[in-house]
């Protein structure tokens, strides 16, 4: 059993992280099996929401007593006003969004179905991340981590980089993306968290844990973990020189949407607060657990007083 109190927040103001990437207006239909074919598919639930890799990460921060800052991109558009709308009315800062003339705003359909698992259609206008948001060394030093996705990789690359120059976390959600990106992005990084898609897809085996040697070998610059949902996460412990494995608590899964996005945030603010890897990443496990119990994508995300709550059970 894990002390809880390694959970505790620290003294002073809230850690402020940056999270850059995805903005998206997600339609969720709940439906007891995912289609296996064409034909009609009828829900018994559904949702909208705005979310996405960095939004959903800059939500967690929020729910788990952080301060979050969201730099993501959306058209001129009604669904461009509703995401930013959304994302404000639940505390995250979007002064820094940026709106696109002549763009769409991103959209996804997603079925979840009993058992948790999901079938996502996205839609990206490629205008959106055309052009490359511009800031400054006084903005950076505003934050105390960054974390970043792989959607807007020219800004991504630009907000690690400055942020690793100054001394600061900066985290890429290494999620599956397009040919080449993981590779432009990683050499900025301080710390890469890959899915196991991901993970897979960039090293042509199963075996998680030699995935994530090779992964580390690959990247020896920065920390690397490869999280396996309910298998739990594994990550190089670079005091030992070998891969070390943290298990997760048991859940009944309802809705995996977004636990990804609500490790990688519990994990960009438990590096702020100054958490040992090994510790940072429980605590984001139990975080992106406690969300699969909730249908709702990001509106799982858990409060810090339900992840220590919870902690006593790993």
């Amino acid at each position: 059993m894990i002390a809880p109190y390694v959970f505790d927040p620290p003294f002073g103001a809230p850690r402020h992280i940056l999270c850059v990437g995805a903005a998206v207006l997600d339609t969720l239909f709940r439906v007891h099996t995912l289609p296996q074919g064409q034909g009609k598919v009828l829900p018994y639930d559904m949702l909208q929401i705005a979310e996405g890799m960095a939004s959903s990460a800059a939500y967690a921060i929020v729910r788990l007593g952080g301060k979050a800052s969201l730099w993501g991109a959306v058209g001129d558009d009604d669904t461009g006003e509703r995401i930013i709308r959304d994302l404000s009315a639940v505390g995250i800062d979007v002064v820094g969004m940026s709106r696109l003339e002549g763009a769409r705003s991103a959209v996804s359909t997603i079925l979840v179905d009993d058992d948790g698992e999901r079938l996502i259609v996205p839609f990206y206008d490629a205008k959106l991340h055309h052009t490359v948001k511009e800031f400054t060394a006084d903005d950076m030093a505003a934050f105390d981590a960054v974390l970043v996705d792989v959607r807007w990789p020219a800004l991504a690359r630009q907000v690690l980089k400055a942020a690793r120059a100054m001394g600061k976390p900066a985290v890429l959600d290494g999620d599956v993306a397009p040919d080449g990106i993981i590779e432009q992005l990683a050499p900025e990084a301080t710390h890469i968290v890959f899915s196991e898609p991901a993970a897979q897809r960039l090293t042509g085996i199963s075996d998680v844990s030699e995935m994530t040697y090779l992964l580390k070998q690959r990247f020896d610059h920065a920390f690397i973990c490869v999280t396996a949902g309910a298998a739990g996460s594994y990550w190089f412990d670079e005091q030992n020189n070998d891969v070390a494995y943290c298990p997760t608590i048991t859940v009944k899964a309802v809705d995996t949407l977004a636990a990804g996005d609500i490790f990688h945030g519990a994990f960009a603010l438990a590096l702020a607060e100054g958490m040992a890897p090994a510790d940072a990443i429980r605590f984001s496990s139990i975080a992106a657990a406690i969300k699969c119990e909730s249908f709702g994508g990001r509106s799982g995300a858990p409060t810090r007083a339900d992840v220590i709550r919870r902690s006593y059970s790993l």
